[in-house]
């Protein structure tokens, strides 16, 4: 019989990969679904959801958690968002989740096996990860503390798609570097060039790519869910607001520049 529950895709990568890009792609494609999309955003001030209802004309299906990690402190507003969405599944095609860049996937994937309810009325069709050609072999390299894990390699070894976005910042031998590099750490996923994360909604929208046997060999205690999950703390984020005082752009401008000049390297992403 065909499997007729909601398929679920899961969009991952590093902070800057370009996954609120890819969304916008999707979300604005003439593809005829109708796609509810979670985001769950890295800080306290959420700016990805107003970017993608910038150029998606129907907001009332993009929800947004907050000030957690997807894959451990909002968990549970994960839970209840899908609960509140498969009540209407006769106007539900599928779910986009977009995780924040430090989430590690595995967590995420667990809900979809380990909570009866979601279980029940969803599928979890696939993990896509984005991956910046220009910048993502110094995040894989990057040393952790003890006890936390390299959310990059993680987000590489779970993926079912990897969408190798930036091509035009680095080189075909950077390119060729990489590839194998990705390859290393997960020879089963197909990995798509892209800029500007352009490719066909049908490369990442309902292919039924998530393999639980893969996962379960990679990973024999992933359906464990007492595992501890630890993220890199000294990672953090900064929000500036201003409800009142029309801000002076040109003067923004400046700030950030020199501080790119001066900390750039230690500077994944900024929006506004």
């Amino acid at each position: 019989m065909p499997d007729t529950r909601v398929p679920v895709t899961v969009l991952t990568g590093y902070l800057g990969s370009g996954k609120t890009t890819l969304l916008n792609h999707i979300l604005t494609a003439n593809h005829g679904k109708r796609i509810a999309v979670i985001e769950n955003e890295f800080g306290d001030v959420g700016v990805d959801d107003a970017l993608v209802q910038q150029r998606y004309e129907t907001s009332e299906d993009i929800f947004e958690m907050n000030n957690g990690c997807i894959c451990c402190t909002v968990r549970g507003d994960l839970i209840r968002i899908l609960s509140k969405l498969f009540k209407r599944r006769d106007r539900l095609d599928a779910v986009v989740i977009e995780t924040t860049g430090l989430a590690d996937p595995g967590p995420v994937a667990q809900t979809f096996f380990m909570d009866e309810s979601i279980k029940e009325h969803a599928r979890l069709d696939a993990i896509v990860t984005l991956v910046d050609a220009k910048h993502i072999e110094q995040h894989l390299d990057e040393e952790k503390p003890e006890g936390a894990e390299n959310e990059a390699v993680e987000q590489v070894a779970f993926a079912d798609r990897i969408l190798l976005n930036k091509t035009d910042l680095v080189s075909e031998a950077d390119l060729e570097r990489v590839e194998k590099r990705l390859k290393s750490i997960n020879s089963q996923a197909p990995v798509q060039r892209c800029t500007k994360a352009e490719v066909s909604p049908d490369w990442v929208l309902d292919i039924g790519a998530f393999d639980l046997k893969r996962v379960i060999e990679m990973d024999p205690e992933f359906l464990n869910t007492n595992g501890e999950h630890e993220h890199d703390t000294s990672v953090s984020s900064v929000a500036l607001t201003e409800e009142s005082t029309p801000l002076d752009l040109a003067a923004i401008e400046d700030w950030i520049g020199g501080m790119l000049k001066t900390q750039g390297a230690d500077i994944y992403r900024m929006k506004g």
